[in-house]
C-alpha cells in the first residue's frame, strides 16, 4: 500500500492548500484559476475546446493575474470515428426537438474539438509557456507527447476511473492520478465510453487506488466543502479537485439560466447522460436529458460529433428563449453549492478543512 501525506503532493505542485478547482470547459476562467492559485490552491483551466492559440492566450491571462501554479487540461478522447449514416439518423432523430422551437438542425455535424493525441500545436505550445501542471481527460496522450511535456519541467495528471486505468496511468509514466468518482459533475474520465462502467464512488475508488498505485492520488466527484476534503484525505487522497462548487461564483463564466437552475430543486436531480455530447456526463436533469432517456447509447453518433448537435439545439433554444437544451453539468452534492466570490470561498473552504482536521 502506496502511503500518501498531503505534503509531497504540495510541494510536487507548489501549492499550500491541498485544494484543486477542476478544469472545467466553458466555465472555469482565467481569473477564477488565478483567484484558486493565489489563495494558495491550484487553478486550472480546461482548454480541451480551443486551439492552441486561444488556449496559450488564457494561460497569459493567467499570469497576468497570478504568479501561482497553473493546471492546464486537455481532452485525449480517441478521435471520431465518422459515420455519416449514423449522423444523419441522429439529426432525423433530434428534427421534432429544432421543430418545437421553430428551427430545423444542421445539415452535417463536424468533429469541433481536436483531440490531444492529434494536436500537435497544442503539445509545442504547452512545451513553450510550460504550466506548472498539464492534466489528461479521457484517456492517456502519445508516449512522446508524456516525454516532452516532462522535458519541458511539467507535472502529469491523468483521471482514472478504476483501477484499470490508474494502473495504466502508473504505468505511462505520469506523476499524479485523479480519481473520479461516478458523483463528478460534467464528463466521465473514462477511457473507453463504450465499456461497462463499474460506476465506482469517489471514496470506494479513491481508497481502492491507495491499495493499487504507488502515486499521490487526486480525489474528486461530490467534493463540496471542506468536511468533504478532510474525508478524501483521510482515505488516503493528498488532494481533492472541485468543480461543481466552483461553478457558482463570480468568476465562473456560467450563464444565469445554469446558475438558477443550481440554486433550485434541479439541483437534487442530476443524471448521467451521452445524449448531450457522445460521451457519459452528469447534468442536471432537463428536457433534453429526458429525451435522452428514450435513446439507445448504439444511435448515438461518436464525441464530439454529438456535441455539434447538442450546441446547435441549445442555441436555437435560447435565440428564442427556451431553456432546456443546456449542458449544464454538476455533480450529485450540486444542492451544497455556495454563490461567493472565487477567493471568498477558498477562505470558507480553508477553514471548514481546519476545523474537520482539528
Amino acid at each position: 500500500m502506496a502511503t500518501h501525506s498531503p505534503s509531497p503532493l504540495l510541494n510536487l505542485l507548489s501549492i499550500q492548500l491541498p485544494i484543486i478547482q477542476a478544469p472545467m470547459a466553458g466555465v472555469s476562467s482565467p481569473e477564477m484559476a488565478a483567484a484558486v492559485s493565489n489563495s494558495g490552491g491550484l487553478g486550472s483551466l480546461g482548454v480541451g475546446a480551443m486551439n492552441a492559440t486561444k488556449a496559450r492566450e488564457a494561460i497569459r491571462q493567467f499570469r497576468m493575474l497570478s504568479s501561482g501554479s497553473l493546471n492546464v487540461n486537455v481532452f485525449v478522447h480517441r478521435p471520431a470515428q465518422i459515420n455519416r449514416q449514423k449522423e444523419a439518423e441522429w439529426l432525423q432523430r433530434l428534427s421534432p426537438e429544432f421543430e418545437r422551437i421553430g428551427s430545423k438542425p444542421p445539415q452535417n455535424l463536424d468533429e469541433i474539438y481536436t483531440s490531444f493525441l492529434a494536436d500537435d500545436d497544442m503539445l509545442a505550445m504547452l512545451a513553450e509557456e510550460r504550466p506548472k501542471v498539464v492534466s489528461f481527460h479521457f484517456g492517456l496522450p502519445r508516449a512522446d507527447q508524456i516525454e516532452t511535456l516532462h522535458k519541458a519541467g511539467i507535472v502529469l495528471l491523468a483521471s482514472a476511473t478504476n483501477v484499470q486505468e490508474a494502473k495504466a496511468i502508473e504505468t505511462a509514466g505520469i506523476d499524479v492520478v485523479v480519481a473520479q468518482g461516478y458523483e463528478a459533475g460534467g464528463h466521465r474520465g473514462i477511457f473507453d465510453p463504450d465499456a461497462q462502467d463499474s460506476r465506482l464512488g469517489t471514496f470506494a475508488l479513491t481508497h481502492l487506488l491507495t491499495f493499487a498505485v504507488d502515486l499521490p492520488i487526486i480525489a474528486t466527484g461530490g467534493i463540496m466543502d471542506g468536511a468533504g476534503i478532510a474525508a478524501a484525505l483521510t482515505l488516503g487522497a493528498s488532494a481533492a479537485q472541485m468543480g461543481t462548487a466552483f461553478v457558482a461564483t463570480n468568476e465562473s463564466l456560467a450563464d444565469t439560466g445554469y446558475r438558477q437552475a443550481l440554486f433550485s430543486d434541479a439541483a437534487h436531480h442530476t443524471v448521467m447522460t451521452r445524449v448531450i455530447s457522445g460521451r457519459p456526463a452528469r447534468s442536471l436533469a432537463n428536457a433534453f436529458t429526458h429525451w435522452g432517456t428514450r435513446v439507445p447509447d448504439d444511435a448515438i453518433p461518436d464525441y464530439p460529433m454529438t456535441y455539434d448537435a447538442g450546441k446547435s439545439l441549445n442555441a436555437a433554444g435560447k435565440a428564442v428563449g427556451q431553456s432546456g437544451y443546456d449542458a449544464q453539468w454538476a455533480g450529485q452534492a450540486a444542492p451544497l453549492i455556495r454563490a461567493l466570490s472565487t477567493q471568498a470561498l477558498m477562505q470558507v473552504l480553508k477553514s471548514e478543512l481546519t476545523q474537520a482536521l482539528a
